[in-house]
């Protein structure tokens, strides 16, 4: 396909790509909430997110969002441009989280808690599905391990490996809730976004998105969330 082709192709499906976009985001920031209520163990980054809001005072929403402007720093070294995916990623997330905080009670039955777990780590495949294939670029997160992967040229499952064994140990440390569902949500949430992406893909979108490093291959945004 030409780069004019390609073009094309974008603006043809400007509407479902932003419609994904912002859904999976929404969606994403409502699965991240839903594991912090089932108190049975969160996903790395929100390990660290947890541990850092219980030592400031902040909301987990609010640490989030901060952590994601930071992260986003760390691209300028590595060449990477963010697009309007991972600038929004940024904001919405912990907006929504926040807001999933404050509609939803603390539970206690472990019947409830559970299923919720389950619900939301199937929610988040679902979400991981709909944003990265919307192709307007990778979360600040995804966006920190490609770059380090482009840039140490090691493989991006050891890097991703790396970078979030460091979280989870730091924010444990700190006293992230880690559980049974950090467990869970290491092993499921490969395949299920694997699966997500290939129901959400949009035709004619094969090719890669527009944030790469300059004069560096880059691998795809499903190569940055799912293990190798």
């Amino acid at each position: 396909m030409s780069i004019t082709q390609g073009s094309g192709t974008r603006r043809s499906h400007l509407p479902r790509r932003l419609v994904q976009l912002y859904t999976g985001l929404v969606a994403y920031g409502v699965s991240m909430g839903l594991m912090v209520r089932t108190g049975l163990g969160l996903e790395p980054w929100s390990v660290l997110n947890q541990g850092i809001a219980r030592h400031t005072g902040l909301t987990i929403g609010t640490v989030t969002i901060v952590s994601g402007a930071l992260i986003l720093l760390l691209w300028i070294p590595l060449r990477q441009r963010p697009g309007l995916g991972t600038v929004s990623n940024v904001v919405i997330l912990g907006l929504v989280m926040d807001a999933t905080l404050a509609l939803v009670p603390p539970l206690d039955p472990l019947a409830v808690r559970v299923p919720l777990l389950v619900a939301a780590i199937v929610l988040n495949g679902a979400a991981t599905g709909l944003y990265i294939s919307a192709r307007f670029g990778p979360g600040p997160r995804d966006g920190l391990m490609t770059g380090l992967h482009v840039r140490t040229g090691r493989p991006v499952r050891l890097v991703r490996t790396c970078i979030e064994v460091t979280v989870l140990a730091v924010g444990f440390a700190l006293g992230g809730s880690l559980g049974v569902g950090t467990v869970v949500y290491a092993l499921a949430i490969g395949p299920l976004a694997q699966f997500f992406l290939r129901r959400f893909a949009i035709e004619g979108l094969s090719e890669r998105p527009s944030t790469v490093v300059a004069r560096s291959p880059q691998p795809s945004p499903e190569r940055a969330i799912l293990p190798e």
